[in-house]
């Protein structure tokens, strides 16, 4: 169904939908191409939300050069109503003789239905093309739309003996600055980055994307069960959430008076309810959820099944047996009980490798 020119022309439209990675949130990441008669007549890719979409700003430079033209787009052209009109309802008065068009659109508020209508209108819709390749892009718009939670991506800096910081909670800095800006932009791409307390007390860290140029901030989300987030933290200010199991109301009140938001999602351990957590985020459009905590906090979200990737900086150090790990998790009577990972990339970043797995 598809020719080699087709893949070109869609590696292309993926290509600009990239050029979203840090901006598009709570949005997906889409590019398109319009091509007429072997000609590339306009390119458009998504670069914010509230801003044009890929496809009317390609039709926009295309000009009356579209009809009959093949447009290439890496997602299912919207069919609904948001802070822009629906895209295809531009492709639909431009009259393309064909769309090709990399997935189907997750948000049941278009899935189908814009293919459905340019179907309708005679255009030819063709479906699939490099549909892997558009779906890793927009792994967390899939997530959200399709779990109602967050793609769960794991940040761990850990020497060669997979120890993460000293016993007494030190861990600045374990791996070298090549590896720490590498961690910036997996940082920046997220809507939201998360930690606990102890790494709060212990670390007083910004988390906020400072090594790569980026025109937002993520959401910065402390896991604090019982209020404990010291009031002159680094972390505080807009733009952060302070998740606890109980209402202390005049600690919330001092954290809100720094700046912080405080939500309570308390489960029956008197913790607070992962799950639940990641919900709430999701309501707020985080895609993808970062997560940069001690070892046991990711123990905890690795426990209850709530990580989708590990992005693991292995540093050519080692600690020892007194430091700390990379997860705390209940011991093991035997091997069937451990957890499966699928390495999908092995990446020399600096001095340090940079392991990305997926948990089964």
């Amino acid at each position: 169904m598809f020719k080699p020119e087709d893949h070109t022309y869609m590696a292309r439209a993926l290509h600009l939908a990239a050029q979203g990675l840090y901006t598009t949130t709570p949005n997906p990441r889409v590019g398109c191409v319009i091509v007429r008669d072997g000609v590339v007549v306009g390119e458009g890719w998504h670069a914010k939300a509230g801003g044009l979409h890929a496809e009317p700003l390609a039709l926009q430079a295309a000009g009356d050069r579209v009809a009959g033209a093949t447009v290439y787009v890496t997602l299912e052209p919207c069919a609904h109503h948001g802070r822009t009109p629906p895209c295809v309802d531009a492709l639909l008065a431009a009259k393309p003789g064909r769309v090709v068009a990399a997935m189907q659109d997750p948000n049941p508020k278009t899935s189908g239905k814009g293919f459905e209508r340019l179907r309708a209108a005679g255009i030819t819709v063709d479906v699939g093309l490099m549909e892997a390749e558009a779906r890793e892009l927009n792994i967390g718009f899939v997530s959200r739309m399709t779990r109602g939670t967050p793609w769960v991506r794991m940040k761990v800096a850990a020497s060669l003996d997979g120890r993460t910081a000293l016993a007494n909670g030190k861990s600045q800095w374990i791996t070298g600055p090549e590896a720490r800006k590498d961690g910036h932009a997996w940082r920046a791409r997220a809507c939201a980055v998360i930690t606990g307390v102890g790494t709060v007390k212990d670390d007083d860290p910004l988390l906020t994307v400072r090594d790569v140029a980026s025109t937002r901030q993520p959401y910065r989300v402390v896991v604090d069960s019982r209020l404990q987030t010291p009031l002159t933290a680094k972390i505080l200010g807009p733009g952060t959430i302070i998740a606890a199991a109980g209402v202390d109301a005049p600690r919330s009140v001092a954290l809100r008076a720094h700046g912080a938001e405080v939500v309570v999602l308390p489960n029956h351990e008197g913790k607070v309810e992962l799950p639940a957590l990641l919900q709430e985020l999701a309501r707020r459009g985080c895609n993808e959820l970062h997560v940069e905590a001690g070892y046991k906090l990711n123990g905890s979200f690795l426990d209850e099944g709530l990580v989708d990737e590990l992005l693991i900086y292995m540093a050519p150090c080692i600690l020892g047996d007194t430091a700390k790990g990379m997860f705390h998790l209940p011991p093991l009577d035997d091997l069937a009980g451990r957890r499966n990972v699928r390495i999908t990339d092995i990446t020399r970043v600096g001095d340090d490798i940079r392991i990305l797995a997926r948990l089964h």
